[in-house]
């Protein structure tokens, strides 16, 4: 380790991106963690969304995995994007999953201005790089809609993103295969309307990837 690597280690110590705990040589996962964190044995989700043929993601949305990912949101800690897409860019490696071009599920303006950037966004640049993929904004959010999270279940999440999302670059999606990009996925409702906007451009499958889901 460089001296200067020392010294921000000394003042800046780092802590586990899950249980925010000190880790020894820099680590940004802890031993613990990696041997205890609620991965999935099965990335793949039961989970039905229309207009997508698969959903997979490492874990579930729970315990420090859910912590982590409201401190990368709303806490500024961006740097969590490069360790999620390793975990993202792993079970892409055992589903076998190719794709043409990686997109996300975008932040309304109103949102992006707020937060200072956009979390689905930086795993999938990230999880791009990794995997020398292509990365590109395919799809705009054109209504600041209240949060997926506070709208309800199933049905009035369906209605909360109806209509929301417009494709951006139309002929970059015809004919191409799309893995999209969001943090969490629980009902499926925001990335199902996404999806839908992709293959009315003529997308020939969208495949979903998120950090974390529910229980299907």
């Amino acid at each position: 380790m460089k001296l200067l690597d020392c010294i921000l280690e000394f003042i800046y110590p780092t802590r586990c991106a899950f249980c925010h705990c000190l880790t020894e040589n820099g680590e940004k996962v802890c031993d613990r963690c990696r041997r205890e964190l609620p991965q999935r044995r099965n990335p793949v989700l039961e989970l039905r969304i229309p207009y997508v043929s698969k959903t997979i993601c490492p874990f579930y949305y729970e315990n420090y995995v859910r912590d982590s990912l409201l401190r990368y949101k709303f806490d500024g800690l961006r740097a969590y994007a490069e360790i999620y897409s390793e975990f993202l860019a792993k079970c892409i490696d055992e589903t076998a999953i190719s794709c043409d071009i990686i997109t996300w599920v975008p932040l309304s303006k109103k949102r992006y201005r707020k937060r200072g950037y956009d979390q689905a966004q930086l795993i999938a640049e990230n999880l791009a790089r990794s995997m020398n993929t292509e990365c590109e904004k395919l799809i705009e959010k054109t209504v600041n809609n209240p949060a997926q999270s506070g709208s309800g279940g199933a049905a009035k999440r369906k209605a909360n993103v109806k209509g929301v999302y417009a494709a951006l670059e139309p002929e970059h999606i015809r004919g191409k295969r799309i893995l999209i990009i969001d943090d969490i996925v629980t009902t499926g409702a925001t990335v199902s309307e996404c999806a839908g906007v992709l293959h009315k451009c003529g997308a020939s499958e969208v495949i979903a990837c998120a950090v974390a889901g529910g229980k299907n």
